[in-house]
């Protein structure tokens, strides 16, 4: 694990992770364990991802997991990314702005930021189909 990922991580360790929690009835809500998507690492790791849109605007993100250092500080750039944007802006998030954010090229950090967009995209695509 790249030392930049290792840093950021022990700083969330220190100051709180600011996007872990819950949204009550989320606009969104994707949920995803190890057996079923790699992202989450091991099979009885979990990811639970709540996402608030008011218009089509992404103005609360949250997400509880049990996962590995590396895709909890994924998951935390994710929701420091998305937040504020528009659903269209954030599907358009490429996986170098994960690189950008931490300052550091990481091939697990790259794999795992894929991941994670590949299935925001996707719920944010059924998200806009069923409000349609």
């Amino acid at each position: 694990m790249h030392q930049a990922i290792t840093a950021y991580y022990q700083k969330l360790l220190k100051t709180g992770f600011e996007h872990t929690g819950k949204i009550e009835n989320a606009s969104i809500f994707l949920e995803t364990f190890g057996e079923v998507s790699p992202v989450c690492g091991n099979t009885d790791d979990f990811l639970y991802l709540y996402i608030q849109v008011e218009g089509n605007l992404i103005t609360d993100i949250k997400y509880q997991c049990i996962c590995d250092p590396a895709t909890n500080v994924s998951i935390e750039i994710l929701c420091t990314l998305v937040k504020g944007k528009t659903l269209d802006e954030a599907a358009f998030i490429k996986e170098e702005a994960f690189s950008q954010f931490l300052g550091c090229e990481d091939e697990m950090l790259q794999e795992k930021a894929r991941l994670l967009l590949e299935l925001l995209k996707g719920e944010i695509f059924r998200h806009k189909t069923q409000t349609a």
